[in-house]
């Protein structure tokens, strides 16, 4: 059932024409990711469509009772407003729902979503913390479409992985702006990309959308060849001085001027960007036990806990962890703008830093886009040659009409964008990039990626963004709470598997902890003689009870006797076999595939040996409780 309908809406600020007449259908259980570049107008798309912006011409089409809610990209918080209030205030003006269900419902969501403290003033939080209380505002709001732009910015893994489950399991229509490919990919089943001025509906999810988009755009290009062919044709019977004499030779000259007028598509040419040319020597970044802590009025947070390592030229660095646990500060640490508590920071002579901030930079409105870039370099040397800032600038989705723009009229999107290109054109050969695919368009991610490709020094990037950490990365920095970093070799994906094995592992080792009923658990004996009271016999076949409750003698079974004996050489043999494999990780720093190989190898043999461990503390329990039991008997 159709429940929302857009129809013939036109968008313009100034002369600059976002989209003209463009018309869309939202059904009852569609889930609608909204895609393009930034700059063509999907917030104020979004923003039409739940009311809080009008169109210049067209309209919107809702069913009776429509319930809408919306999640804007940059939400606006009260001062004095706490986060339950802020969270259930709407939802008590416009629903008749009691205040009960209402805040039990909202403490639930935003326990989910990682805020706990309900009474903290909203407009004082971090940005990560205030983006998460917004979701939780949007979803326990009842509505029929659900209305996110960028519902993942800001957010850490943990947070987009919840929210992306409950929006797989959500009743109601959904439309939504993000980057994140993972996130379209496992939440939509029905892409719209808005490009050109122009809507173009695909019906599936993220992959689907691009297997169908290359299939229309190479129609289109066929299409285009035709025109240009029969134009080329058209025109040298036009050059030969055709006249208008009979009705047919008018005809023939008509189409000519029709095709002469018409406009093939704008073609989205693969782009492919260089990085610039800057040395580097063997010295990169060498980080000694460092620390930092801030001070807060409820005791102190360390952020950075005795954090060792040495920058290696092809590394491909990911930096992950829950908002707020210190990962902006190590870069920031590493870029010279804080200092540690303690510990040192070695940088190399000819390591020449890009650092791109989750919090951009200020720009002078009054600068035109190319001005700015020329402000760092008016050419970048690259390994194809020298490369101008306009270039560089059109590989980046700035075309020449739009470089001489003011800054002050660009989306938030396109600043980003453009602080992004300002930072490659210092030609940095240690490239330090905070959040970088907040607020930037897939195509934009795809450029970046593709220069990352070429980029010939280290990068160390925080993102939340699991596709671009699949597509950049070769190790993983994951933060704790307690400022402890824990080193991975490999992308997101790898890391994420590690890290599920082991939360099964553990659970394993303890199920089976807790399964045995040690011949010594006080828990297990009666009052008196020491009697088991559970019986044990399933477990160990050698502990039951006499005729007139005497111990039968408690003994080791044969597998048991050979296992207690020989378990002390298995383990010195695992021992020395992990030591090894220390000594082969030392050596193969600068091999990755070695490297990762001998990790899985060493992470495999840790498991074996913490199993052993296991079972050589159950062997020598049961080998003290057989020499007391015959203690006893003699």
């Amino acid at each position: 059932m159709n429940i929302l309908s857009v129809e013939g809406v036109s968008k313009s600020y100034s002369e600059r024409i976002l989209f003209k007449n463009i018309s869309l259908g939202i059904n009852e259980g569609d889930k609608i990711g909204l895609i393009g570049i930034n700059g063509t107008g999907k917030s104020t798309f979004m923003k039409i469509i739940a009311g809080v912006e009008g169109a210049d011409e067209g309209g919107i089409i809702r069913v009776n009772g429509l319930r809408i809610a919306y999640l804007s990209q940059n939400p606006v918080f009260k001062s004095g407003v706490t986060v339950l209030q802020y969270v259930t205030e709407v939802k008590q003006e416009k629903d008749n729902i009691d205040v009960w269900t209402i805040e039990h419902e909202a403490k639930n969501v935003l326990t989910r979503l990682g805020i706990t403290d309900f009474n903290a003033d909203v407009s004082i939080l971090s940005g990560g913390q205030q983006k998460r209380v917004a979701i939780a505002e949007a979803l326990i709001h009842p509505a029929d479409l659900l209305i996110l732009d960028e519902p993942t910015n800001h957010i850490d893994n943990d947070t987009i992985d919840y929210l992306e489950k409950y929006l797989q399991h959500r009743n109601g229509a959904l439309l939504m702006v993000t980057h994140d490919r993972y996130f379209l990919d496992r939440v939509t089943n029905r892409i719209v990309e808005l490009d050109n001025g122009n809507l173009y509906c695909y019906q599936g999810n993220y992959s689907y959308f691009l297997e169908k988009k290359m299939e229309r755009e190479a129609s289109e290009a066929s299409t285009e060849q035709k025109r240009q062919t029969l134009y080329k044709k058209e025109l040298e019977w036009i050059k030969r001085g055709a006249k208008a004499r009979t009705t047919k030779q008018k005809a023939r000259i008509d189409r000519f001027e029709k095709l002469k007028e018409e406009q093939g598509p704008k073609a989205n040419e693969s782009i492919e960007i260089k990085s610039g040319i800057s040395r580097l020597g063997k010295k990169i970044i060498e980080i000694e036990n460092v620390n930092k802590v801030y001070n807060k009025a409820d005791g102190e947070l360390r952020v950075i806990n005795d954090f060792s390592y040495i920058v290696l030229r092809d590394d491909r660095i990911g930096i992950i962890g829950i908002n707020g646990v210190g990962k902006s500060t190590l870069l920031k640490i590493i870029a010279g703008i804080l200092k540690p508590d303690s510990g040192n920071l070695i940088i190399g002579e000819t390591v020449k830093l890009g650092y791109f901030s989750q919090d951009c930079e200020e720009m002078n409105g009054e600068l035109r886009v190319i001005e700015y870039i020329k402000e760092e370099a008016e050419y970048l040397k690259t390994s194809e040659g020298l490369i101008s800032a306009s270039q560089m600038l059109e590989r980046f989705l700035f075309p020449p009409d739009t470089q001489w723009t003011p800054i002050s009229k660009l989306s938030g999107g396109e600043k980003r964008r453009l602080y992004l290109l300002r930072v490659l054109m210092g030609a940095p050969n240690v490239l330090l990039l905070d959040e970088p695919t907040n607020d930037l368009d897939i195509q934009t991610l795809t450029i970046l990626e593709s220069y990352l490709d070429d980029f010939s020094g280290a990068v160390i990037a925080v993102s939340h963004d699991r596709y671009f950490l699949d597509r950049i990365a070769n190790k993983i920095f994951a933060f704790d709470e307690a400022g402890r970093i824990d080193k991975s070799v490999g992308n997101y994906s790898d890391f994420y598997q590690r890290k599920k094995e082991n939360e099964k592992l553990q659970k394993s080792i303890e199920l089976s902890r807790n399964s045995i009923d040690f011949p010594n658990s006080q828990a297990n004996k009666k009052n008196q003689g020491g009697v088991l009271e559970n019986d044990t016999s399933a477990k160990m076949p050698s502990t039951n009870l006499k005729g007139n409750g005497d111990l039968k003698p408690l003994k080791f079974s044969y597998k048991e006797q050979r296992e207690y004996e020989q378990i002390d050489d298995c383990i010195s043999a695992l021992e020395k076999k992990i030591d090894d494999i220390n000594i082969q990780v030392n050596d193969a720093a600068s091999d990755f595939t070695q490297l990762q190989e001998l990790l899985v190898l060493k992470d495999k043999t840790e498991k074996e040996l913490e199993i052993l461990m296991e079972r050589w503390v159950y062997l020598n329990e049961l080998a003290e409780e057989i020499e007391k039991n015959r203690k006893n008997r003699t």
